[in-house]
């Protein structure tokens, strides 16, 4: 199969002839149509080796992906060959930049007829981030005030939507230019980390961070008494006086991907896409950041 390789920590990416992946028990076999990829994961422990720590370079890059289940390994149960799928590929092993990717089953979900690949393999990781981040970790409710900074961004401007559609009044934050898209998503408000005070927003329940640094401190002083900092980048300094600041790192959940992509289909829920690009492509994507707005996606099929 063809596939795009990292053979050694320099970064260089080129597209290459590799062996068909192994189904393992509990895997499936899905022939990739689209895939999605990380900024930075070239520089994660996990690229290069496997979950004992042993080097397993060279290493297929990407983790979203989209695509149809062509083959099942032993134990498989929940999906059927043939079947539309979409999810995230296990951060230790070979990723979704492939025509074919072994993925464990439960790191899928069934994608609807109706919901184009490409769009399907921009929602995984970044989704699921915003999911856990606002619901599971932020315990973000209906009513509730939350304020999310980054909201033009993959996974912010998928947080701002989420929040709006479960009730919350939301305020996102990021570069002026980013004003009109995040009010467009939904936003009641909209602050301009160059030049607005976080503090002008008032009070807010949750705030949901995926920049860090000075705004992820600044924003400790933000939350009411029993509310919660959620942030992606890194693990807090300082924790709110009379709340809590959580870090986490997305994992991989079928009910909640069945959730977001029930949201993309009725219309409630849409990753920003900007760029789509082939397979051969690809190297260049990942290293050259696109000037056009929204996820590059990479058409494998």
């Amino acid at each position: 199969m063809k596939a795009i390789v990292a053979r050694d920590r320099s970064g260089g990416l080129a597209l290459a002839d590799l062996p068909s992946p192994h189904a393992a028990e509990n895997d499936v076999i899905v022939k990739v149509h689209a895939a999605g990829f990380t900024p930075g994961e070239l520089d994660w422990p996990a690229t290069w080796t496997d979950r004992a720590g042993h080097d397993r370079t060279p290493t297929v890059p990407g983790h979203e992906l989209a695509g149809v289940v062509v083959e099942l390994g032993y134990g498989t149960t929940g999906l059927t060959v043939g079947q539309r799928v979409f999810g995230f590929a296990d951060w230790a092993r070979d990723g979704s930049l492939a025509e074919y990717t072994a993925v464990e089953a439960r790191n899928l979900a069934p994608l609807a007829a109706d919901i184009d690949f490409t769009v399907a393999a921009a929602l995984p990781i970044s989704g699921l981030t915003a999911w856990q981040g606002l619901f599971v970790h932020g315990g973000l409710a209906t009513g509730q005030t939350v304020m999310i900074h980054g909201a033009a961004g993959a996974v912010g401007s998928l947080a701002v939507q989420l929040a709006v559609d479960a009730g919350a009044r939301v305020i996102g934050t990021g570069r002026a230019a980013a004003r009109d898209t995040v009010l467009g998503l939904g936003a009641q408000a909209f602050l301009d980390l160059d030049n607005d005070p976080l503090s002008s927003a008032g009070e807010v329940d949750v705030v949901f961070d995926v920049i860090g640094g000075r705004v992820l401190e600044q924003s400790t002083a933000l939350v009411r008494p029993g509310g919660t900092v959620v942030t992606i980048p890194g693990p807090p300094t300082v924790q709110p006086k009379d709340g809590r600041a959580v870090f986490f790192v997305v994992e991989p959940d079928r009910g909640q991907l069945t959730e977001l992509a029930r949201r993309l289909r009725d219309g409630r829920l849409k990753p920003l896409v900007g760029e789509v690009r082939p397979l051969a492509e690809a190297p260049d994507a990942m290293t050259h950041r696109s000037r056009t707005a929204g996820r590059t996606i990479i058409k494998v099929a």
